[in-house]
């Protein structure tokens, strides 16, 4: 059985584990027994009533945070001509056409997220096994393949999150930083518990929302009351 060391023990003996924490109780907890010397990042974990396996039932979507991320994404754009610029003024770190995926293919990986426009496919789904590990091959579900290359480069500068159900049935999705302000993560973790809500599959059946859980990267979980959100989601 794996021991948890005395700072944890400490942090999660000040959560109740007989209880279930509104958003609005749960954000100011997480901050109040981090423990850790970082800055660390607050998820949301939330297990699902769908099952992956299915198509019809798999759950993703994008969310832009009201309030970032805490730190700025260094955003890939691949695109050709005018649309170049038009990445680079909306503030792409990184632009070029298909010469980049022959620098990919050679290694280069200095970036966090990738955009296209539709007409580089051909040469980008080239790097389907390069970056699709990773999580950063583009696509359009998520908005990242699209002509207005520049509005989907602001989004991920603004803090735009990308959220998907694993093969349980579970998203993970950061919600910002430890030291934000409380209003702050709080506005956030609705903007995306109501995504994700939104995403939810016609053909997911019974209850969605099974458990919402709240944590810092080295603190304790904190249940989530999905009663309101249950609500929300039968209306």
């Amino acid at each position: 059985m794996r021991k948890r060391g005395k700072k944890f023990t400490a942090a999660r003996a000040q959560v109740a584990a007989d209880r279930t924490y509104t958003i609005e109780d749960a954000i100011p907890l997480v901050q109040k027994v981090k423990f850790a010397k970082f800055d660390e990042t607050v998820e949301l974990s939330l297990r699902l009533g769908v099952d992956p396996k299915h198509a019809d039932q798999m759950v993703r979507g994008t969310v832009v945070l009201p309030h970032g991320l805490g730190k700025t994404k260094r955003v890939l754009a691949i695109a050709g001509g005018e649309k170049q610029k038009e990445a680079q003024e909306a503030g792409a770190d990184i632009v070029g056409g298909e010469e980049m995926v022959e620098k990919i293919q050679g290694g280069f990986m200095d970036f966090d997220a990738v955009v296209a426009t539709p007409d580089m496919m051909r040469a980008v789904g080239k790097l389907g096994k390069v970056l699709g590990p990773r999580g950063l091959m583009p696509n359009p579900k998520t908005g990242t393949v699209t002509a207005e290359i520049a509005k989907a480069v602001r989004e991920i500068k603004a803090g735009k999150v990308e959220f998907r159900v694993d093969k349980t049935g579970i998203i993970h999705a950061p919600l910002g930083k430890t030291s934000f302000a409380t209003d702050s993560l709080v506005a956030n973790a609705h903007a995306l518990v109501d995504s994700i809500v939104k995403a939810k599959p016609a053909a997911a059946k019974g209850r969605y929302l099974k458990s919402v859980t709240l944590s810092s990267t080295m603190g304790p979980g904190i249940r989530i009351d999905t009663t309101h959100i249950d609500v929300a989601v039968k209306h």
